[in-house]
């Protein structure tokens, strides 16, 4: 029997947790409360507990805290879906992927709800599809129109006539429109954002668009015969060239290219030959004119340049020609199979796979064998392998369409110049058009209630960030009804600030360098980053006091322990978890002699660590001293997280592979709303939708939060 002493007590705990389950979340009718599942209220109330513990511990980034939380509320009331989906979560971010595949996999077959069983189920379907992928160009993949940037709709003409594009590494591209005379950019939505018409008396048939490795542009002018010099923003600086048929002169110079060490390349069409000029815009000598084993140009079009040869299409012969950079006819790439070649880009593999990007595009980023050329045949997207001559079509434009310059984007999408169509076609694998994104809410700041603020992740099933989205591409809802205020804050690719953690070899190999692990840490601390920590990987790794300044983390590299039993593994836990509350950009930065030791993955495996950097976005990158490689393993972190490798005493010093990690992509993005839903004092838990859409794709997520207690 209840006394009455004991009886306001009971009501008011049982109109806590009823109240409490009451969320207008679709997991169940039964959500932690007594009931079907046989627990007792004590059960439920320890359940609930655990679980808030673990939702706080989850969004101040204590994932090993929550998943003790989540695991415990799991005892008290096993089975519970949405536990079993923040335990995945939070095994996810842990970089245990094969755990919080098992745990969604459960949610999903316990789910009362069709809707979030289909997101549970896509969920573990795009995140093991992309464990096991080759991010290749397979063969045999064909990639698909997924969306068009028109210059006329109707009657109003926003551009005419494209020729040539050059993406951005924020998702916007640089767009020539051939007739209006103009350079436009236009963002993934399609929309322009600027335009440019050159200096005072503007441009003369803009043609083709390429950037310099010190981020300047070059416009050739068809009609003008000459090429324009912008600075990055697009503001006119100088010309190259001036329209003539004597040496430094342009007769309708048409497409463009630039090697790694800022020379650039004209088509010289009206001429047909190649002219060179020097960074400085200084005329060098031209090359393409009949001559030994070349018969010469008849309509010479597009043009690239990767390592030590320049590649040259002839549309008339059908043809694409290699050279050297001194102009030294080396013979034909590709004899037969082409229809009317026009623009060629160069696509860079690394091993791991096919990278897009303009900022991949340079020729400073390639390495001898490592990129692919992408050229534009009439209505047709081709790939070329330069080693073995193989052409494989990749996809095409239906219609009159005739493609004079097609280029990849950070999304991974083709941009295709369609000049008859007046459009700039946007294609996409078929692949990547059926999986859509992989959206992930990665926390919710609910501290001022009722506004809110959600970070979130967008990426393909390639695990690529997806760039360049804006208010236009999001949509928060609660209670599948669209929340009042949705404001965008931003999307980290715009900042320039970026995080790094020091990882730094305590073996006895590395005590050799001692001087050079100095340098390297000055170098890095030179480079402008934040540097959030410097972990030594010792037998037990710790984190170094040191003080700020190059000198006090010069210093910390001579003092310490040295021993053949340093640990990598724990070592670059501790130096991760250091960025996960910082920027978005950020990267630990390993220093070592590139061998990992025999207790290198003692506690976590290799795929365990490239799991928890990739999944929190944080890269790896490492800085080798002495005479050592860096071992398969580290390659294959610096390849799956997005980093890069780089000798400590490599030409260009290191200072600007550091600087890399600071313009690289990012698919992190802010919004905030204000909501409308009833908190109960802050005991209810609160959900929130995020979709997400561009073009023919889309990609959601949904997650519950908790008001502050009142």
């Amino acid at each position: 029997m209840i006394s009455k002493k004991s009886l306001p007590l009971l009501c008011f705990l049982l109109s806590v947790f009823i109240l409490g389950s009451q969320t207008d979340v679709d997991f169940g009718p039964n959500y932690l409360q007594e009931g079907d599942s046989g627990a007792s209220l004590s059960d439920t109330i320890s359940a609930q507990n655990e679980f808030r513990i673990g939702v706080q511990a989850y969004y101040r980034y204590a994932f090993n805290e929550a998943i003790n939380s989540f695991e415990r509320a799991n005892s008290f009331r096993p089975g519970e879906p949405l536990i079993l989906d923040w335990l995945g979560r939070a095994y996810y971010r842990s970089g245990f992927e094969d755990t919080a595949l098992r745990q969604w996999a459960f949610a999903a077959d316990r789910s009362s709800s069709s809707s979030d069983e289909i997101l549970l189920r896509s969920r573990v379907e795009t995140v093991r599809n992309r464990r096991s992928l080759l991010l290749l160009m397979e063969e045999g993949q064909r990639y698909v129109e997924a969306g068009r940037y028109p210059g006329r709709i109707g009657t109003s003409i926003y551009f005419r006539q494209p020729v040539s594009v050059q993406p951005l590494n924020d998702g916007t591209a640089w767009v020539t429109a051939y007739t209006s005379n103009e350079l436009i950019r236009i963002d993934v939505n399609g929309l322009i954002r600027w335009r440019v018409r050159g200096p005072i008396n503007g441009f003369d048939r803009p043609y083709d668009v390429v950037r310099s490795p010190d981020g300047r542009l070059y416009i050739s002018e068809y009609r003008g015969g000459r090429v324009s010099v912008l600075d990055s923003d697009g503001n006119w600086l100088s010309y190259v060239g001036s329209k003539g048929i004597g040496p430094g002169e342009l007769m309708g110079p048409q497409n463009l290219a630039v090697d790694e060490d800022g020379y650039l390349y004209v088509v010289d069409y009206g001429n047909r030959r190649i002219s060179k000029f020097g960074p400085e815009g200084n005329f060098l000598f031209f090359f393409g004119r009949k001559g030994g084993d070349f018969n010469g140009f008849l309509s010479p079009t597009g043009i690239a340049c990767m390592d030590e040869r320049v590649f040259v299409a002839d549309g008339v012969q059908k043809q694409i020609h290699t050279f050297d950079r001194n102009g030294t006819y080396l013979g034909i790439l590709v004899e037969e199979g082409l229809i009317g070649p026009e623009s060629i880009r160069i696509v860079k593999n690394y091993n791991s796979g096919l990278s897009y990007g303009s900022d991949l595009n340079n020729s400073s980023a390639l390495s001898s064998g490592s990129g692919q050329l992408l050229v534009a045949d009439t209505s047709r997207i081709l790939l070329i392998d330069p080693e073995s001559s193989i052409v494989r079509e990749l996809g095409m434009i239906g219609g009159n369409a005739r493609i004079v310059g097609a280029d990849t984007d950070n999304n991974g999408n083709i941009l295709a110049a369609n000049f008859r169509g007046d459009e700039v076609a946007v294609m996409n694998s078929a692949e990547d058009m059926a999986s859509g994104f992989f959206v992930q809410i990665d926390r919710v700041v609910a501290d001022k209630f009722p506004q809110v603020t959600v970070e979130l992740s967008v990426q393909d099933r390639r695990r690529r960030p997806v760039l360049g989205l804006d208010q236009h591409n999001f949509l928060l809802t609660e209670r599948n009804y669209p929340v009042q205020q949705q404001e965008y804050l931003g999307a980290a690719y715009l900042s320039s600030r970026y995080d790094i953690s020091v990882l730094m070899e305590r073996s006895d190999h590395s005590a050799l360098f001692m001087d050079d692990l100095a340098a390297a840490l000055r170098d890095i601390t030179a480079a402008g980053p934040r540097v959030v920590s410097v972990v030594s990987a010792g037998e037990i790794p710790v984190k170094e006091r040191v003080g700020a300044g190059a000198a006090a983390l010069a210093a910390a590299a001579r003092n310490g322990n040295y021993t053949p039993r340093w640990r990598f593994d724990t070592g670059l836990r501790l130096a991760a978890t250091d960025l996960l509350a910082g920027e978005k950009k950020r990267a630990v930065v390993f220093v070592g002699s590139g061998t990992m030791g025999e207790l290198a993955f003692e506690q976590y495996s290799l795929s365990e660590l490239a799991a928890y950097l990739a999944n929190n976005g944080i890269a790896c990158y490492a800085v080798i001293v002495g005479d050592g490689q860096a071992g398969d393993e580290l390659r294959y972190l610096c390849e799956e997280t997005g980093g890069e490798i780089a000798g400590l005493y490599r030409p260009s010093g290191v200072g600007p592979v550091i600087q890399s990690i600071g313009v690289k992509g990012s698919g992190s993005y802010a919004l905030s709303y204000r909501s409308s839903l009833q908190t109960n004092f802050g005991r209810n838990i609160l959900p929130i939708e995020v979709e997400v859409y561009l073009m023919e794709r889309s990609g959601r997520d949904r997650i519950t939060y908790f008001a502050p207690l009142e």
